[in-house]
């Protein structure tokens, strides 16, 4: 089997483990029964847990695992991630499959679960390269975002059995708790904007309304599309964070990864996207088009705009902590610490935020 896939490379040095011992475990857990050695990718995005590509003969697999080294609590909980895919799968057909969750440390030295691969084209800052100039696929590949998000938000969590891995009550209230001290543990720089900005977000919480599934980092990166036609979502990825609870939350994280041109270019550094190509819908297209299938009032979407920007400085603040005290050598990481900086100024400067724009 032959692999053209957008995103891979080597696997680093650092995020190596021993091949044959997975290999002999895929074929007694899986039923993998290829012939050959096992080879493994790994995927380039992503900066949370780690994801490889198995293949061997013509079995196919990703595997997903924690980084080495300690973590923040309550983060890379892959055991949570694997059984709540578990439920979701037969209700949503658009994540991918779980095979084997295998707590036993001594196959590659963390826990990790392996699950089906769904090939196709990741969107980070480009579109297929067959595709790239035409203006007319930003407006179809928009138009798919909402509704496919849409589509998560209106699953029945209930029947799905998802309410075991989920607390939906005062669920915003934690959020905003939570954030702020995973902040507080992961600080490696002090200064006075980062006060002000969460006695702003305690202070200002909204009512929420009912609780849906969210998906929690819902952006085009974390979609694997027909690399023929980018408007076709073939798997959404990445349910590392997923529950239930506000939609609004998941939806003012959404918005931030949606790049547009005109925004400060200290912001588009950070977060190259594709959405900043001709043809895209604007911010305000996409919340208004959001707000106009879920029906779903957007009146205080702001607050969840700069919640979002924080929530996501401070997820860049743990993994620069983490480069900081040589738990990962990736070149990407040593500049997180700034962008955490300039997220939080960002997001600061959003408080008297009036409109979605």
């Amino acid at each position: 089997m032959e692999f053209d896939v957008h995103g891979i490379q080597e696997v680093r040095a650092e995020d190596e483990f021993d091949r044959e011992r997975l290999a002999i475990a895929l074929s007694k857990a899986v039923g993998e029964s290829g012939q050959g050695a096992l080879a493994v990718w790994q995927f380039k995005s992503g900066a949370s847990n780690l994801t490889y590509l198995l293949q061997r003969g013509q079995w196919s697999g990703v595997l997903r695992c924690p980084p080495k080294g300690p973590v923040a609590r309550k983060a890379h909980d892959i055991s949570r991630e694997f059984l709540w895919l578990k439920r979701l799968t037969p209700t949503f057909s658009l994540a991918p499959q779980p095979y084997w969750y295998c707590r036993d440390t001594s196959v590659i030295g963390r826990p990790f679960y392996v699950m089906e691969y769904r090939p196709g084209f990741v969107m980070d800052h480009t579109l297929p390269s067959n595709l790239a100039q035409s203006v007319s696929w930003g407006d179809a590949i928009s138009r798919s975002f909402v509704l496919t998000f849409c589509q998560i938000h209106d699953l029945d969590w209930e029947s799905a059995g998802l309410s075991e891995f989920s607390h939906p009550h005062d669920f915003l209230k934690r959020q905003v708790s939570r954030w702020i001290e995973r902040y507080n543990l992961a600080t490696t720089e002090r200064f006075a904007m980062v006060r002000s900005l969460t006695d702003w977000l305690s202070t200002n919480i909204p009512d929420s309304g009912p609780p849906t599934v969210i998906h929690n980092d819902f952006k085009l990166n974390n979609l694997i599309v027909e690399p023929t036609r980018p408007d076709r979502i073939l798997a959404v990825v990445d349910w590392e964070m997923s529950t239930v609870g506000d939609p609004l939350f998941d939806l003012g994280f959404a918005l931030i990864y949606w790049q547009e041109s005109s925004d400060p270019p200290e912001i588009r550094e950070i977060m190259r996207t594709a959405t900043e190509l001709p043809g895209f819908w604007s911010r305000y297209q996409i919340a208004e088009e959001y707000g106009r299938v879920s029906g779903r009032s957007l009146e205080t979407l702001p607050y969840y705009i700069v919640l979002g920007y924080f929530k996501l400085a401070v997820i860049f603040q743990q993994i620069y902590r983490r480069w900081q005290c040589g738990q990962t050598s990736d070149p990407r990481f040593a500049k997180m610490g700034q962008h955490a900086r300039t997220l939080i100024e960002h997001a600061s400067g959003l408080t008297t935020l009036r409109d979605v724009g």
